[in-house]
């Protein structure tokens, strides 16, 4: 599957910029194309995304998630994807947000999906750091941890 990678520098700590991650119903306010994101449980969300002529709508699992770390999903419905997004500290006010996302083309030309995936990709990750750096903190955040080996959550 190809791969997107971006990485975006946020001037806020670590644990603000990886709780805002965790707060998935939120992404509407910084991605502009996703429609609705349904939280089910600790690790499976429900997505529907404007994709311009057509609403499409999906769900992913979280595989991994380890708090101030790295989240990592795969999709279990609809258009095959996976990624993750990880968070490094860059200094005590600034963490370095790196995402890459893995997905299948359905068919298009590849280098003109992934034209307007890495620009939306693009505008996204800008519109998630002018919203935490303009209000200094998350619209909340969960330090739950999730292993791969045991596929159970542990909340902190």
């Amino acid at each position: 599957m190809p791969t997107i990678e971006k990485t975006i520098d946020v001037k806020v700590p670590i644990n603000l910029a990886y709780n805002q991650w965790t707060q998935f119903e939120a992404f509407p306010n910084f991605m502009p194309n996703i429609l609705k994101v349904t939280q089910l449980d600790d690790t499976h969300i429900s997505w529907v995304a404007d994709a311009g002529a057509r609403t499409i709508e999906w769900q992913v699992e979280i595989v991994e998630q380890v708090p101030d770390h790295h989240i990592a999903w795969r999709s279990v419905s609809g258009g095959h994807n996976s990624g993750v997004v990880s968070f490094q500290h860059v200094d005590p006010h600034s963490t370095r947000v790196r995402l890459e996302i893995k997905y299948e083309n359905t068919g298009q030309s590849d280098s003109s999906v992934r034209t307007v995936l890495e620009e939306k990709i693009k505008e996204d990750l800008e519109l998630y750091r002018q919203l935490l750096e303009s209000r200094k903190a998350p619209t909340g955040g969960w330090r739950g941890h999730i292993s791969r080996n045991t596929d159970k959550s542990i909340k902190h």
